[in-house]
């Protein structure tokens, strides 16, 4: 797979792509005139990339970790920091959540006020009809 279509597939410029096999996160082959050229499961790679950085990981976090989760192999020092760091994600989303219920809560408080406002017009139109 061409790295365009790398990079359309997994919503990421060509740009990213390119940084990501400059720092050893990504690989491709090369063809004769040295195009690049990526094996299919390189767009899942690259989404977990993302979400490894989305998740505040830098790229050297990053490039120890892929090979635990291609192979499975830990050594005791990066089991701690996949537990650190899970620890730390989960942190952000229990957060996120929080974010997300208390703008659900003033979603719903704005509906129940225009809905009274659209009841209040209701009545006040048909005591100005009569």
């Amino acid at each position: 797979m061409r790295i365009g279509e790398v990079a359309a597939r997994a919503g990421v410029s060509v740009r990213a792509l390119r940084y990501y096999e400059e720092h050893g996160l990504l690989a491709a082959e090369r063809s004769a005139s040295g195009q690049r050229h990526y094996p299919p499961e390189a767009v899942d790679r690259v989404r977990f990339i993302q979400n490894l950085y989305a998740a505040g990981l830098g790229s050297k976090a990053v490039l120890r970790i892929l090979p635990c989760m291609e192979h499975g192999v830990l050594t005791d020092e990066m089991h701690e920091r996949l537990l650190a760091e899970r620890a730390r994600v989960q942190a952000q989303l229990d957060e996120l959540t929080a974010t997300r219920d208390k703008l659900d809560d003033v979603i719903r408080a704005g509906q129940a006020h225009r809905a009274g406002r659209t009841q209040a017009a209701g009545r006040s139109g048909r005591a100005n009809a009569s």
